[in-house]
């Protein structure tokens, strides 16, 4: 009679391709684009506490971020929007997620800045998140690892801006005022603008101030960005 001992082990039964629950996951790479030397080492030193995160790069400039997001291929790059002298960080997120042969790294936006048009230009960019300098470093750490998936994390502040520009009725402007916004969205300066619309520099600033006030924004290219945004180019 061949009946098991009842104190023989049981053998393990699951299937050898199941992963193992306990199983880590990679760290998440990341590179961190700040131009001001304490803020950029004070950021170093926070990652530096999160086990789950990896540092691979650090960037003081717009130009340096694009040049180490392809050389280093980090999964997310935490990107300051003002960098002084050269591109700031919305065109260095503009190249670095730019179509390219492999998937290119996300980018986690982490500034003071909370203007519609700041937030407006950066998404447009390609960011993935939009995160302000005040979060708790917990909310930047969870903010990182959404970021890695490709998941949107923006801070509160943030979010409620969004919402609320997506519930506002779009702005009404003059067939006038569109063709200026087209001629804005071209990269040309008022002098050009007027002579391609046949009026005088000073309706064309006229004009501007308008668009601005309507479109809630201060710069041209945030008129711009907020145009596209809310699709009011002709």
């Amino acid at each position: 009679m061949n009946a098991s001992h009842p104190n023989t082990p049981h053998q393990n039964t699951a299937h050898p391709n199941t992963p193992h629950p306990s199983t880590p996951r990679p760290p998440v790479r990341l590179l961190v684009c700040d131009d001001h030397v304490v803020v950029r080492a004070g950021l170093l030193a926070l990652l530096g506490s999160a086990p789950d995160i990896e540092v691979v790069g650090e960037a003081g400039t717009g130009e340096e971020a694009v040049a180490l997001a392809a050389k280093l291929t980090p999964d997310v790059v935490l990107m300051d929007l003002q960098l002084g002298e050269g591109i700031d960080g919305v065109e260095a997120t503009r190249r670095i997620t730019s179509p390219s042969p492999g998937a290119p790294p996300h980018v986690l936006v982490l500034t003071t800045y909370d203007t519609d048009a700041d937030i407006t230009r950066a998404i447009e960019a390609g960011a993935t998140g939009y995160l302000l300098k005040a979060e708790r470093p917990e909310e930047l750490f969870s903010a990182i690892h959404a970021a890695s998936q490709g998941r949107t994390a923006l801070s509160p502040p943030v979010a409620s801006r969004v919402m609320a520009r997506m519930r506002a009725p779009r702005p009404t402007l003059t067939d006038r005022e569109r063709d200026i916004l087209g001629q804005l969205s071209r990269g040309l300066g008022n002098r050009d603008i007027a002579r391609a619309l046949f009026i005088s520099e000073a309706t064309v600033k006229t004009h501007l101030g308008r668009i601005y006030d309507k479109l809630g924004v201060d710069t041209r290219a945030g008129a711009v960005a907020v145009a596209k945004e809310q699709r009011l180019l002709p």
